[in-house]
């Protein structure tokens, strides 16, 4: 049975993620903000939630290495914790720039330092992260700066991780969405077509393929899942 940490697990992604990969046998470890999401998680009983603050260091690192000790082997970390900000740079201030980057990738960052190491010494293991769009063209990056930015990291951060973990079986890969099929976007978009969206549901299918045995043969891997929109 494979251990897979979802970071972010209560948001719309997470939960299609979480649903996916127990229904498929996976071992899952899954993370939560606050007691009162743990407890709205009762849909998945089977999975080990856990309440972390993924936006600070000692906690993530302590975070990683209980589940090491507890079930001995992560095989895959699906980080999926983020957030989202519209503005350009004359509205996007430090503070606004900050944000987005412990939320984007601080909590990624923290999580994968010492997991990183684990799968190093264990000859295996995968981390995903999600990107955006934005932060890979610019015309729609400038007017969502900090959140692009933000998310520009991690597409530099998996490769660096790449480079170190050459002729090993450890990857670390970026998963980029187009705009997700939620409630939320439905509302906010009255009038996109939402056919043309990903739904959840298909993007955690891509995601268990990309830490299942399937994708073993996986490097460096940068999918974009944009459907139609």
């Amino acid at each position: 049975m494979r251990t897979v940490i979802i970071t972010g697990a209560s948001g719309n992604l997470g939960m299609a993620v979480t649903r996916h990969l127990l229904d498929n046998g996976y071992r899952v470890i899954a993370t939560v903000a606050t007691e009162p999401e743990k407890k709205n998680f009762t849909a998945f009983d089977q999975a080990d939630v856990q309440v972390v603050n993924l936006m600070q260091e000692e906690e993530s690192y302590a975070f990683v290495q209980s589940n090491i000790e507890k079930y001995g082997k992560i095989d895959a970390a699906l980080l999926l914790v983020g957030g989202f900000t519209a503005g350009n740079i004359a509205a996007t201030s430090g503070a606004d720039l900050r944000k987005q980057f412990a939320l984007n990738f601080e909590t990624a960052y923290f999580v994968s330092r010492p997991l990183f190491q684990h799968m190093l010494d264990m000859n295996c293991g995968r981390i995903v992260y999600i990107g955006a769009r934005p932060a890979l063209v610019a015309d729609q990056g400038h007017s969502l700066l900090a959140y692009s930015l933000s998310k520009s990291l991690l597409f530099k951060l998996a490769e660096y991780l790449n480079a170190e973990v050459k002729g090993k079986n450890v990857s670390v890969g970026v998963v980029v969405p187009s705009t997700l099929d939620t409630a939320l976007n439905r509302k906010s978009m009255p009038d996109a077509d939402p056919e043309n969206w990903v739904k959840p549901e298909q993007l955690a299918e891509i995601l268990e393929f990309i830490v299942s045995e399937k994708g073993n043969a996986l490097r460096e891997t940068v999918l974009k899942v944009y459907n139609n929109a």
